[in-house]
């Protein structure tokens, strides 16, 4: 396995490795190889925020498909403390998933659960969701937790500016972005690469000089940070197709956040390989299913009584084994198997999509994969299907 040196670093990552397997265009088929396993991309890393995929357990997840899970920093930290986690022998066995774990820095948490933070050159202060306790991040803080969780691969503490925000508020945030991410790199711990954050907010420019501030750092992958902040889809793709490019071809390139189908086709299309998003989890405990016909509220009154498979085209547990009427009557009565068997139709239906998005780009066929989909997906996506 190859080791991996990063410039500027006190470390070397042994067994982290990115490699690609076939362009078309720009999009890319490719894997992650970590000391834990081979991550295919473009690849979906369902949200385990606090160490649990709702609903999930991990055998759950890996038979679905799952490679890589997503934990995070800040919620982690607060609750129920990184050093709890430390003593029980880290996040991996913490929660019982032995693939590669990707834990976040916190930096986009303590910006959007926390409106009266105090952002200083050194750190932030804020106090917590959970109790008003007051707390303060620094990026040599933010590697420790992660040193303490064990996560495969850490992000970079950040600073994530709003939207809309000001010229001066976005360039302070890209200088603080790049101070914090070479702390964070003097900091990195054995063994766990360090992905750094591109923020810019909505100038190109400023992304532009976030991007060559942090290869000339220089770490195991980026990410693109700060969208899906409320911004326009005209205007995130914009942001998209002008940072992803810049990123360097031969490491990992991260959608922070961005999960919509549709804004997935566009980001793989731009040479993006790795995301992540709550919408499959969220939407299932919310009663919202994703089909091949479209999306379904399984609330509805027609639902009542209708024998058929939610998505006879689908393979999942959910599909073989149960109908209509029988999801509709766990949701309407608040059943813990409806959030189950919801949630495993969704991440199934996700995980499926990237599969087959994989083998349209190994196949050379991407465009055509993107064309139909992009059809499908606004025709039935943004409404209900019946």
């Amino acid at each position: 396995m190859d080791t991996i040196k990063t410039q500027n670093s006190k470390l070397s990552i042994q067994s982290f490795h990115f490699e690609i397997i076939k362009t078309d265009g720009q999009a890319r088929l490719g894997r992650v190889i970590t000391k834990r396993g081979m991550i295919n991309t473009p690849a979906f890393l369902p949200v385990g925020t606090v160490a649990t995929v709702k609903a999930m357990t991990t055998d759950e997840l890996k038979a679905l498909g799952a490679e890589v899970i997503l934990s995070n920093t800040y919620h982690l930290y607060l609750r129920p403390g990184h050093e709890v986690i430390r003593q029980v022998g880290g996040l991996h066995r913490f929660m019982n998933w032995q693939g590669p774990i990707l834990t976040d820095s916190g930096g986009f948490q303590v910006f959007s659960l926390s409106p009266l933070r105090k952002i200083r050159d050194d750190g932030v202060e804020f106090r917590s969701h959970l109790d008003g306790s007051l707390h303060f991040l620094t990026p040599e803080l933010v590697m420790e937790i992660q040193g303490a969780l064990g996560s495969d691969i850490a992000m970079a503490f950040d600073e994530c500016a709003p939207y809309p925000a000001t010229r001066e508020y976005v360039l302070n945030s890209v200088k603080l972005t790049t101070q914090w991410a070479q702390r964070c790199l003097e900091a990195r711990n054995e063994g766990q690469a360090l992905f750094a954050i591109v923020q810019g907010g909505m100038y190109t420019d400023l992304r532009r000089q976030s991007v060559e501030e942090l290869l000339e750092i220089g770490f195991d992958g980026y990410a693109i940070g700060g969208l899906s902040v409320g911004e326009p889809k005209a205007l995130m793709y914009e942001i998209v197709n002008f940072t992803t490019p810049l990123l360097p071809g031969d490491k990992p390139r991260y959608l922070m956040g961005v999960g919509d189908l549709l804004d997935v086709l566009e980001a793989v299309g731009a040479g993006v390989d790795m995301f992540d998003c709550v919408m499959p989890t969220r939407n299932a405990r919310n009663g919202t299913l994703f089909t091949s016909k479209g999306r379904i509220s399984i609330k509805r009154e027609e639902f009542k009584a209708d024998p058929s498979p939610l998505d006879p085209e689908c393979t999942c547990y959910t599909c073989r084994n149960h109908s209509r009427a029988y999801l509709r009557h766990l949701f309407m009565n608040k059943e813990i198997l409806s959030m189950r068997l919801n949630t495993l139709h969704n991440l199934h239906f996700y995980f499926n999509f990237f599969r087959q998005m994989r083998e349209a780009i190994s196949q050379g066929m991407f465009e055509d994969f993107r064309r139909r989909h992009e059809d499908m997906l606004r025709e039935n996506f943004l409404t209900d299907a019946s």
